[in-house]
């Protein structure tokens, strides 16, 4: 059986999108087209002391794809880049697994998700306002797609849903990525966004965790089926 990370990604692959501006609707001329994927690695590889590879860069370029497991346990973890690859308006690529995938995709969704998506924009923010002290500005582009992840989890939080695309914003924010609108009010934004963020926490209709059973189960279903196609 072939265990090499190209295999696993073209012959096993459940789940693609295409993620990054493509899918946020913030996308010109010049834009990347990102390729994310989920493969189900066949499950007599896991009897092996040599065990198959959790995720897999390539094999194209800006391809990036996770096995099952690892990109469920990301998604039960709120880790906004693995979420929003199942909420892409451009899917690719789906086997049954890979829509079995997509109907859970709310049973990932938790308030959780307040704080993963907090964390890593505040990561991200620290960066920006390093270049801002050392450069005298920061990353536009960067600064754009934090913007675009405050506003996703705010509305999020308010309303149970993730959507990535951008909608109305997309102007302004390709605006801020063109180094049109001074820091000063790109910080303003980001200030108010993560308010409103916080705010909606208490009333959120999302539930305080995700449904672990049901990825659970699905996951077990799926190496199951997998074992007893080489039984």
């Amino acid at each position: 059986m072939d265990m090499s990370p190209e295999a696993l990604v073209r012959e096993h692959t459940v789940y693609a999108c295409v993620m990054g501006s493509r899918a946020f609707g913030l996308a010109t001329e010049d834009s990347d087209t990102d390729v994310r994927g989920v493969y189900l690695a066949p499950t007599p590889l896991f009897w092996h002391f040599d065990k198959p590879p959790a995720h897999v860069e390539g094999p194209a370029p800006e391809q990036f794809s996770w096995e099952l497991e690892r990109f469920c346990e990301l998604a039960l973890r709120n880790n906004p880049n693995v979420l929003e690859c199942l909420h892409s308006p451009l899917v690719t690529h789906t086997t049954e697994w890979g829509r079995a995938l997509l109907d859970l995709r709310g049973a990932f969704l938790s308030r959780q998700a307040h704080g993963t998506f907090v964390r890593y924009a505040g990561g991200q923010r620290r960066k920006l306002e390093a270049d801002v002290r050392q450069y005298g500005r920061p990353r536009w582009k960067h600064a754009m797609h934090l913007l675009r992840l405050l506003g996703s989890c705010r509305d999020l939080l308010r309303t149970g849903e993730l959507r990535i695309d951008v909608g109305g914003d997309r102007e302004r924010l390709l605006a801020v990525k063109r180094g049109e609108v001074p820091w000063p009010e790109v910080e303003s934004w980001m200030n108010r966004l993560q308010d409103e963020a916080d705010t909606a926490l208490d009333s959120s209709p999302l539930p305080a965790a995700p449904d672990h059973a049901r990825v659970q189960d699905l996951l077990a279903r799926a190496r199951r089926a997998s074992a007893l196609q080489v039984l």
